[in-house]
């Protein structure tokens, strides 16, 4: 009997130091990933926060940029986490593992309201510019106008390489075809054309126009951004939740106060 205890304490003292060694490098590995998707989540968040500033013509709302900086400020919280996540790992320590529980906590509460925002604003946004180059297209009033609108959709063709608002066809047809006079041969303007001296915007000349639309193509950036801010939430979220679980591990070792102070013999 006393040999089938003995074996018994053997193995859970065993398998309680194996799980302890598992937890301290699931806290090292993550940390050093934390390091890592800083990095990423500040280089999507920048993205992200650039594009909104490049067309900000092209938004009614100024808070648009809010995911980015959202993602800015997850990153910087990533920094001291994953230092902390390292710091347990090598060695135990009760305030150390309680502010890394804290800001575990904190980040997971980030991640989960940037991937929200992430799939509302992109939806929102891809709305928000459709309608507003809908309305810039359309009062297009040629290269050499002092139009507000015709400088921005000049702008905007030559810096995204496109060509009316779905495709090149857009400016032979409905309000976008009224920028030209009726008696001229139908054209695009010139801002669609590649780096051709000899390019006029005429159609017989395919091969020397962009031939996509903008839309798209803004809207691909859009998307790509948000996208790439709502994976990094999702794997964060799962290494935010593998750390607290080590970390939780760690902890559930080592008591939160020494009360052998309260023992009767302390007082006798």
């Amino acid at each position: 009997m006393w040999r089938v205890r003995s074996a018994r304490m053997f193995l859970w003292v065993y398998e309680d130091s194996w799980l302890r060694n598992f937890a301290r490098f699931l806290l090292l590995f993550v940390g050093v990933i934390f390091w890592a998707s800083a990095t990423v989540l500040t280089f999507g968040g920048c993205f992200v926060i650039l594009l909104c500033k490049n067309y900000h013509y092209l938004f009614q709302e100024s808070f648009f940029p809010l995911p980015g900086w959202l993602a800015v400020v997850a990153a910087l919280v990533l920094l001291p986490t994953g230092i902390l996540a390292i710091s347990v790992s090598v060695r135990n320590s009760r305030y150390h593992q309680g502010t890394l529980m804290h800001l575990l906590l904190v980040l997971l509460c980030l991640q989960v309201s940037l991937a929200v925002l992430t799939q509302l604003y992109s939806i929102w946004m891809a709305a928000e510019l459709k309608s507003t180059m809908g309305q810039v297209f359309n009062q297009y009033n040629g290269t050499r106008s002092l139009a507000r609108g015709s400088g921005t959709v000049d702008m905007l063709q030559k810096k995204l390489q496109c060509c009316g608002l779905q495709n090149y066809t857009d400016w032979l047809k409905g309000p976008a075809a009224s920028w030209h006079s009726l008696s001229e041969k139908s054209r695009v303007p010139r801002s669609c054309c590649k780096k051709y001296a000899d390019c006029r915007g005429d159609l017989n000349q395919l091969d020397q126009l962009f031939q996509e639309g903008c839309l798209r193509k803004l809207q691909d950036q859009l998307h790509y951004g948000m996208k790439f801010l709502f994976s990094c939430c999702v794997m964060l979220s799962v290494l935010e939740l593998l750390a607290g679980a080590s970390n939780g591990i760690l902890m559930s070792h080592q008591p939160f106060y020494d009360l052998r102070f309260l023992e009767s013999s302390a007082f006798s």
